[in-house]
């Protein structure tokens, strides 16, 4: 298995509808185009089931539906990336915190909800092959650390959990055997740092049966301990699962400054940074443009550690997320789906590759001389 520099652009049709603009060394150009300069081999998308409020309102965050997804795989595969695809299975955000059935799946029964995670997951896979868009991963649910589909799917109801993921790579291998392509199937869990989750997770998978090929895990410095945390965990359950270890989400902020300017949207209207002033303090680098860049050279530096080559590298979350009007988290349709308060606005601006502005950032250079 080849070795991963990857991105998620799963905003990234939106943010340029917006009018966000990237560029590099002051040259105004296409986003996928810059990325691929800097040595990045890889792209993921997210999925979202149905994206949209009952009167067709869209959800926001890159409503990222079906077609969606389509274009920038298509994006992306005629600039030669490799894609992981991520199926959320859910109508939005899938998370630890929150697993919403989607809309066309509720009252469904555990049997149901079995059937439905494949047959969309069939379908959408067919779709893809018959366009030539099949991807070379496929995530099957989102930051499972709690579970899928809830209440049936929540841990600690590993039977049912066990029974959905299944039935998602099922499709997912018979989709390999009908295309002819060897597409790998990843379980992806958060808190990267959390020996124990690991543990519990994947023995209870494993001992039921799950067959898959990597484990992803998340890794955010603010949230999840620290990076010998993170290692000395991949560690461990490289040689406990003997699977090969991706980290499908990873960042670092460049800035605490604000950037309320660039959303144009009232104090009110946006939550404000994911970074707290009191996360950062906590973490090993300071959130400076250096002080990313330094953070990515000991990331990936550190990933060499992982034994027997299991390390397969990284996907950065959403480098291009940048703070453009009208590109928020969530739209009021969204917030009443997953029942959340708000406000809206972008949280993640100061976590990308890309200054305010849309000006590549030097992690980028960390990223491209780094070799494996």
């Amino acid at each position: 298995m080849k070795y991963y520099k990857g991105m998620d652009i799963s905003t990234l049709l939106e943010v340029e509808r917006c009018g966000g603009k990237f560029y590099d060394k002051g040259e105004e150009r296409e986003l996928l185009s810059i990325l691929k300069d800097y040595d990045v081999n890889a792209l993921r998308v997210r999925l979202w089931n149905d994206p949209y409020s009952q009167d067709g309102k869209p959800y926001g965050a890159g409503t990222n539906d079906f077609e969606t997804a389509k274009k920038l795989l298509r994006r992306g595969k005629d600039l030669g990336f490799d894609i992981l695809l991520d199926y959320h299975y859910s109508d939005f955000w899938a998370d630890p915190g929150k697993q919403f059935v989607p809309k066309a799946w509720r009252g469904h029964s555990v049997e149901q909800l079995e059937q439905a995670v494949y047959d969309y997951t069939q379908a959408t896979l067919s779709e893809l092959m018959e366009e030539d868009l099949l991807p070379e991963m496929v995530q099957v649910g989102n930051e499972l650390s709690n579970g899928l589909l809830w209440p049936t799917g929540r841990v600690p109801e590993y039977d049912n959990i066990a029974r959905y993921v299944k039935a998602g790579i099922k499709a997912v291998r018979e989709a390999s055997r009908l295309s002819g392509k060897d597409i790998k199937v990843m379980v992806h869990l958060d808190n990267g740092g959390n020996n124990a989750l690991y543990r519990e997770w994947f023995d209870n998978f494993t001992d039921r049966g799950g067959d898959f090929d990597i484990i992803g895990l998340s890794y955010y410095p603010f949230w999840h301990g620290t990076i010998d945390m993170l290692i000395d965990n991949m560690k461990d359950i490289a040689l406990r699962y003997e699977k090969d270890l991706i980290v499908a989400e990873v960042s670092m902020g460049f800035t605490m400054e604000d950037y309320a300017s660039f959303e144009k949207l009232s104090k009110e209207e946006r939550k404000g940074m994911a970074t707290r002033q009191e996360l950062a303090d906590k973490i090993e680098f300071p959130m400076t443009i250096e002080g990313q860049k330094d953070f990515m050279k000991k990331f990936l530096e550190r990933l060499k550690e992982i034994p027997n080559g299991r390390g397969k590298g990284f996907f950065y979350w959403e480098p291009a997320w940048i703070p453009v009007p009208g590109s928020g988290w969530a739209t009021e349709s969204s917030l009443k789906y997953i029942e959340d308060k708000g406000p809206c606005g972008n949280e993640w601006a100061n976590q990308a590759l890309f200054d305010y502005r849309g000006n590549a950032l030097p992690a980028l250079e960390a990223v491209k001389d780094y070799k494996p």
